[in-house]
């Protein structure tokens, strides 16, 4: 399956927050891990299409996105190609960005939401690949697998609730998360180009960015306000309509920017239990931080 435009990753790195401030930072990810699962079993029935002409022929037909495809009305490729990769390497580094960052915001959001956005965020993927192919290559037969651009989507998200938190360029460099990840959506709009010149990489460079503006389009519209954290919502207190004291609001201060230097994971219980009490009054108070 090599020569495949198969949305082959460039990811800033895994070094991630494992528990954000919230409540919901108690839960368990089951989300991520039944996806990853579902990745290594869908490539592992690449590995045995090989070997086995009708069922190479199953997974070209139902894991595999392309404009051709949705016209002979799959349109469940839109999905199950976002499960879908053929090389170990291209789902490893997949998988370990979607764990390192996925379990973050599962745990933020709760397994629902997750769930959601990420399907959404990897429909918007590859739809956006079949358009970019089609409008903009030139080529409506292009196919692509692969879960960048639902993961895409992911970092963004990320990145947008937790700016100043460093994670490592190509596991090297640390960072602020959103300088890093508007960084590749850089490089993947300069590949595009490329790609619309008749250069480039296979890399799925639309299904990148059509994940990444999904993942935007849905923090802004929903995530922002139902799911606030203190690096997103900058220097201000969480005053809303529920009044703190000046030792409360030295304490968050105090709290947001720990967490915007080093990142969530460092927090202790008893300021994730102070952050706790805080979103609760706000949350029964009506207001919260915008």
């Amino acid at each position: 399956m090599r020569g495949l435009m198969d949305g082959s990753d460039h990811y800033p790195g895994g070094e991630t927050a494992s528990r954000p401030p919230s409540r919901r930072m108690s839960r368990r990810t089951p989300a991520v891990s039944v996806i990853v699962g579902i990745n290594v079993l869908v490539f592992l029935a690449w590995q045995a299409a090989v070997y086995m002409p009708g069922l190479e022929r199953f997974m070209v037909t139902n894991f595999l996105v392309s404009t051709t495809h949705l016209q002979h009305g799959y349109f469940w490729t839109l999905v199950t190609s976002a499960f879908s990769h053929s090389e170990l390497w291209h789902m490893a580094i997949n998988m370990f960005v979607l764990w390192s960052f996925g379990t973050v915001l599962e745990r933020l959001w709760g397994t629902r939401v997750f769930v959601a956005f990420y399907l959404a965020a990897a429909v918007v993927s590859s739809a956006s690949h079949c358009a970019v192919s089609s409008l903009y290559i030139g080529s409506g037969d292009i196919p692509a697998l692969g879960a960048s651009g639902a993961i895409a989507g992911l970092l963004l998200a990320y990145a947008l609730h937790y700016p100043r938190h460093k994670i490592l360029l190509f596991g090297i460099v640390p960072i602020p998360a959103l300088a890093g990840v508007l960084a590749f959506v850089g490089l993947d709009i300069w590949g595009l180009i490329a790609q619309g010149r008749g250069g480039g990489l296979p890399i799925g460079h639309g299904a990148h960015l059509g994940g990444a503006l999904a993942g935007a389009v849905m923090y802004f519209m929903y995530l922002r306000s139902t799911y606030p954290t203190p690096s997103a919502t900058g220097p201000r207190s969480p005053a809303g309509t529920a009044s703190l004291t000046v030792e409360e609001a030295h304490e968050f201060e105090r709290i947001r920017v720990k967490i915007e230097t080093h990142g969530p994971h460092v927090l202790t219980p008893k300021e994730q239990a102070f952050l706790d009490r805080l979103r609760e009054r706000i949350m029964q108070a009506g207001g919260g931080p915008r």
